[in-house]
């Protein structure tokens, strides 16, 4: 058989499946994204050679408040109450097009697909930890890119716990207010089954305005996966805390523990609220003690606070100022990464602020 009639027969068996799958799925498949970009100032940056202050730094940050990204997820019907799902999302820097807040990959954020229903839901692929989302949903700043729970996981870990691949998970149903979660992450090294291997696991209650929520990490180095920034940091991971809503006021508090294999053993204690002071005006502030266990004289104090108004339901700017003060060997930064240097600071205190605008599609 020629080339040209594989090609062919290739086509016609591919449109055939198309049909067929067309034909027969009721579901809808929906393109979701932020834009983000505004500028950032510094009054110190870490020079890592000398371990000195590497000057200030005034630039674009790609994601002031949230990461600039862009995705395709979709469902499909199955019957009996049972759904296909998938998602697709990667990380982008506005600022010169390039990819940014994920892992290094086109999809470095999450590449999933799974099953729903009322037995819960599985999901295999790349996603996010429940360590990671309990993080997240504890963070009065709510993830911010500035100045939030943010820049001190990403100073401990980098991105190991958020960008999981190699992952399947099961999420339950809610339960009487509760709720679990738990993945598991295969290192995919031949004979070593520990190489790179990472699990974790979350349990969260909500009653009324309450809300509690705890969960675990832990990671093996090694394993198959090559991420940019490396994602294979080992570390055991602890986060435990509680949200209360009442009107347009949320206030948050939370233990975080950090345990580097070969490093620090961070234990984070923070808290902050978050209050709708108008429906368009956003306001919120938290502050946060890390300290090694291991090392009493290294700890730092870091605060922040944050305005976003919304001009649309899609767009809105915001105006954000942190400080950060670290003593002995504490390095930490108040933005993950909005220059090669923005994720440490050095001794002493740094104060930031950044300006920038929002949009949501």
């Amino acid at each position: 058989m020629n080339r040209r009639c594989v090609v062919g027969t290739a086509t016609a068996v591919a449109s055939s499946l198309f049909l067929a799958v067309s034909a027969h799925a009721q579901g809808s498949v929906t393109l979701y994204g932020i834009a983000d970009t505004g500028l950032l100032y510094l009054s110190k940056t870490l020079n890592t050679t000398t371990g000195g202050d590497g000057g200030k730094f005034v630039g674009m940050q790609n994601g002031g408040v949230a990461p600039s990204i862009f995705g395709l997820t979709g469902t499909e019907d199955l019957g009996g109450g049972l759904q296909a799902i998938f998602k697709l999302e990667s990380g982008i820097g506005p600022s010169n097009g390039g990819f940014n807040n994920g892992n290094g990959n086109l999809f470095g954020r999450e590449a999933y697909v799974g099953l729903k229903g009322n037995f819960g839901e599985v999901k295999a692929g790349l996603q996010f930890s429940p360590f990671f989302l309990s993080a997240w949903a504890l963070d009065p700043r709510l993830f911010s890119e500035f100045g939030s729970i943010l820049a001190i996981y990403s100073n401990n870990v980098s991105v190991t716990g958020s960008f999981n691949s190699n992952a399947i998970s099961y999420t339950s149903p809610v339960l009487g207010g509760l709720q679990g979660s738990a993945m598991f992450s295969f290192g995919g090294v031949a004979g070593n089954f520990q190489s790179g291997r990472q699990y974790s696991a979350r349990l969260k209650y909500e009653w009324g305005g309450l809300t509690l929520d705890a969960a675990f990490y832990d990671s093996n180095a090694g394993g198959s996966v090559v991420t940019v920034p490396a994602g294979n940091v080992p570390f055991v991971g602890r986060v435990i805390g509680a949200a209360y809503k009442f009107g347009p006021v949320t206030a948050k508090a939370s233990f975080e523990s950090f345990k580097v294999e070969g490093g620090p053993t961070n234990n984070v204690y923070g808290g902050g609220v978050d209050y709708f002071a108008l429906p368009q005006l956003d306001l919120n502030a938290g502050i946060w003690y890390v300290s090694d266990r291991n090392d009493t004289s290294s700890h730092s104090l870091m605060g922040a606070m944050g305005a976003t108004y919304f001009l649309s339901k899609r767009t809105g700017l915001y105006a954000q100022v942190g400080v950060v003060d670290n003593h002995g060997k504490a390095n930490l930064g108040l933005t993950p990464g909005a220059a090669p240097t923005s994720l440490f600071a050095p001794a002493g205190t740094t104060t930031g602020a950044t300006i920038g605008i929002m949009h949501m599609f």
